[in-house]
C-alpha cells in the first residue's frame, strides 16, 4: 500500500469527506481491519481563501508546494489535493516534487468517458468555473464540451460555496438554487453535471436531480485507493 499524501483543509469538511472516502474503501477493499496508509497537512483555509480573493495566487502557490514536500519529506509516495480550485497550480506543484500528483480533473474526465458522455456542465468556485486550469484541461486533454452558467447563477454558486458550505452551512434554499441551476445546464443539452467543488456533494444529493452528478470528491479518493493500491 501506497502512503497517501493529502493536503486538505480547503475546507476541513471536504477534507474529512476525502478521510472517510478513502479508508471506507480501503477497508472495503482489503477487508478486516485495514486502512489507508496515509499523511495529511491541512492549511488555513482563511489564508488560503484570502489569497484567492486578492489574487495573489503566486504566494498561494508557494503554501501549496511548501505543503507537498512537507509530505514528501514525511514519507508520502504521492501528492493530493483535497480541492478543485487549487489545482490551478497543480503543475507548479508537480515541478516542485519527485512524487506523483493526482490531479482531480483527470480522474473526473475519466469517469465522464467512461459513461460516454460528450457535453458536461461544470459547477465550482468562479475561479473553476471561469478559467482555463480545470475547463481547458477538460476540453484539451479529453475532448469534453464543457458549458458552465450564466454570469448571475456563476457568482451565486460562488458565493453559496464560500459563505455558507465552506462555514458546515447546508441550507435548504441554497439546494433549491443549485438544482435550478443543474436544471438549466441540462436545458442547454449538459449530459450530466461535474460538482467541481469539494463542498457541493454536500448539499446536492445524485438523488434530488435527473441527470448524472460526478461527484468530485468521491471521484477523486477512489481514484487515490485505487493508485495506492496498486
Amino acid at each position: 500500500m501506497k502512503i497517501i499524501g493529502l493536503i486538505g483543509g480547503m475546507s476541513w469538511e471536504s477534507s474529512l469527506e476525502y478521510y472517510r472516502i478513502i479508508n471506507e474503501q480501503v477497508k472495503e477493499k482489503l477487508g478486516g481491519l485495514h486502512s489507508a496508509k496515509c499523511l495529511m497537512y491541512s492549511v488555513d483555509f482563511d489564508e488560503i481563501a484570502t489569497l484567492q480573493h486578492h489574487g495573489n495566487w503566486q504566494k498561494a502557490t508557494t503554501l501549496l508546494i511548501n505543503s507537498a514536500q512537507t509530505l514528501e519529506k514525511g514519507g508520502a509516495d504521492f501528492i493530493v489535493i483535497c480541492t478543485n480550485t487549487m489545482h490551478k497550480m497543480a503543475d507548479a506543484v508537480q515541478n516542485k516534487i519527485n512524487i506523483p500528483l493526482l490531479h482531480i480533473a483527470d480522474a473526473t474526465a475519466e469517469k465522464i468517458k467512461a459513461h460516454g458522455l460528450k457535453k458536461i456542465g461544470l459547477l465550482g468556485t468562479k475561479f473553476t468555473m471561469e478559467e482555463d486550469f480545470y475547463k481547458g484541461r477538460l476540453i484539451n486533454k479529453y475532448g469534453l464540451d464543457v458549458i458552465t452558467p450564466d454570469e448571475k447563477d456563476r457568482q451565486i454558486v460562488h458565493d453559496v460555496i464560500y459563505h455558507e458550505l465552506c462555514l458546515g452551512q447546508i441550507n435548504p434554499s441554497s439546494k433549491v438554487r443549485f438544482i435550478t441551476i443543474i436544471n438549466a445546464l441540462v436545458a442547454q443539452g449538459a449530459e450530466g453535471v461535474i460538482l467541481g467543488c469539494t463542498e457541493i456533494p454536500l448539499l446536492v444529493k445524485q438523488e434530488e436531480v435527473k441527470v448524472i452528478l460526478f461527484d468530485t470528491t468521491r471521484i477523486h479518493a477512489e481514484s487515490v485507493v485505487a493508485y495506492s493500491l496498486q
